[in-house]
């Protein structure tokens, strides 16, 4: 069995775009949850302010043998800047991964 969700949510007003997708499935034994998102939003920048955002990553990978269960969890922030019909503009985004494994309960001795 495998559930495949996927949304899109797109704000022009806010200069702002999310995209999302989760998918859950049991196969050989295994239930298998994985979420993905991407977020982007675009500032106009003026000449003043040309600071841009530091980049960041985290992973985090966590192991439990007792309970027969993994889960992988990784954010990336980060910024590029582009120009557009003589305008500078920031684009920001993040994306996270969370993985979550477990054996399923009709498996488990």
């Amino acid at each position: 069995m495998r559930d495949l969700l996927f949304k899109n949510l797109t704000s022009l007003e806010h200069k702002r775009k999310i995209i999302a997708s989760s998918e859950i499935s049991d196969k050989e034994g295994v239930h298998s949850v994985i979420r993905r998102h991407f977020i982007y939003m675009v500032k106009e920048v003026k000449s003043q302010e040309l600071e841009k955002p530091l980049p960041y990553l985290y992973v985090e990978k966590i192991r439990n043998t007792k309970e027969q269960k993994q889960k992988f969890f990784c954010k990336i922030k980060g910024s590029v800047y582009a120009i557009n019909q003589e305008k500078l503009y920031l684009i920001v985004y993040m994306h996270t991964l969370k993985i979550d494994l477990a054996l399923n309960p009709q498996n488990v001795t």
